[in-house]
């Protein structure tokens, strides 16, 4: 069975069509760009375009922001918060690089 906006998608691309909408579009008549992976190139391609990470790469990050701000802490109750928290992402960190 069709989608009921199956109609009107199609209505509008054929106008868009018919418009030009479609003509002169950037990499036109060129190939398209060799993916490793087609069921994920298009989920890698947006997390890549916004900046996304893996996890363990933002844990790793977060670890070594924590470190910098220990070295610059006076304040033990302050010291031992980021220990604590540094402790926390460790575990974090080691459950996502072993994560498939």
């Amino acid at each position: 069975m069709d989608h009921p906006l199956n109609a009107l998608i199609n209505a509008r691309i054929e106008a868009a069509e018919r418009e030009g909408a479609f003509d002169n579009l950037p990499g036109a008549g060129k190939p398209l760009p060799r993916v490793d992976n087609p069921e994920n190139a298009v989920n890698a391609r947006i997390l890549q375009e916004h900046g996304a990470v893996p996890e363990f790469v933002a844990l790793s990050r977060e670890l070594a922001r924590l470190r910098a701000e220990l070295n610059d802490m006076g304040d033990r109750t302050e010291r031992r918060r980021i220990l604590q928290e540094m402790s926390f992402l460790q575990v974090k960190l080691e459950m996502a690089r072993k994560a498939p």
